[in-house]
C-alpha cells in the first residue's frame, strides 16, 4: 500500500470514528473564526455604509486604504498583534497572547477590511440607485443607512461569508499569536502544518478534508444567497 493510499485510509478511519482530537480542533476553529467574523461584521457594516454615504474632502484616501487592506498579509497582521499583546506591548498586561482571544483579534483585523470594502461598494451602488426615491421621502443619511443595509442584505451576507471563508482558512497570523498549543490554540490550519511536519499524514489529511468541505460549503451558501437575492428581490 502506498503512503498516499495509507494516508487516505487513516484519514477515513479517523473521520468515521469521530476522533475527539480532530473534532476538538474543528470546534475551536469554528469558535475562533465565527467570533472574529461577528466582531468584524459589527464594525465593518456601519463603517462601510457610513463611508459610502458620506462625502468629504479626501474621501478617496480612506477608500484606497480600505481596499488595500483587503490584501493584508496574514503574517504581518500576526506580527502586529503579537507586538501589541506581548509583555512589552501596550496590551501585554491583559495576558491575551497565546490564547483564543489573540487569534480572534488577528482574524477580526484580517476580515474587517474585506467586509467593510464590500459593504461600501454595495451601499454606494444602492444609494445611487435609490437616492431620488429616498430623498423624496425626506430620508437623511442616518435614516438611509439602515434602509440600504436591509436592501443590500443578500450581497452583504455574501461578503460576510467570504470573510468567514478567509478567517477559517488562515494560518500565518493565528500561528504567530496563538502558538499552536495543543488543546488551547490549535486550529485546523496550524494542526495541518504541524501534523504534516511530523509525518502524521492521516491526521493532517482528515483535517484537510474537513477544511475543504467547510470552504466548499461556505462558497455554496454564498452563491445560493446571492442567487436567491437576485431572483426574488433583484438585490
Amino acid at each position: 500500500m502506498s503512503e498516499f493510499t495509507r494516508a487516505f485510509e487513516q484519514a477515513g478511519n479517523l473521520l468515521i470514528a469521530l476522533d475527539p482530537d480532530i473534532f476538538g480542533i474543528v470546534a475551536l476553529s469554528l469558535q475562533v473564526s465565527l467570533t472574529a467574523v461577528i466582531i468584524a461584521t459589527l464594525i465593518a457594516l456601519p463603517l462601510g455604509a457610513t463611508l459610502a454615504l458620506t462625502r468629504f474632502p479626501g474621501r478617496g484616501i480612506p477608500i484606497t486604504i480600505l481596499n488595500a487592506f483587503m490584501g493584508l498579509p496574514p503574517v504581518v497582521v500576526g506580527l502586529a498583534v503579537y507586538l501589541l499583546l506581548s509583555r512589552a506591548g501596550p496590551l501585554g498586561e491583559f495576558g491575551l497572547l497565546f490564547t483564543p482571544g489573540a487569534m480572534i483579534t488577528a482574524q477580526a483585523i484580517l476580515v474587517l477590511p474585506l467586509i467593510a470594502a464590500l459593504t461600501r461598494q454595495t451601499i454606494e451602488d444602492l444609494a445611487t440607485e435609490y437616492r431620488e426615491d429616498l430623498a423624496s421621502l425626506g430620508a437623511n443619511r442616518a435614516r438611509m443607512l439602515p434602509t440600504l443595509l436591509w436592501e443590500g442584505r443578500f450581497s452583504l451576507t455574501t461578503g460576510v461569508l467570504a470573510g468567514f471563508g478567509r478567517a477559517i482558512a488562515e494560518v500565518g497570523a493565528v500561528f504567530i499569536v496563538g502558538g499552536n498549543i495543543d488543546g488551547v490554540t490549535r486550529v485546523m490550519t496550524t494542526a495541518i502544518t504541524l501534523e504534516t511536519s511530523k509525518g502524521n499524514l492521516g491526521m493532517a489529511l482528515g483535517l484537510g478534508i474537513i477544511l475543504i468541505g467547510l470552504t466548499i460549503g461556505i462558497n455554496a451558501i454564498a452563491m445560493a444567497v446571492s442567487r436567491f437575492g437576485r431572483l426574488r428581490y433583484g438585490a
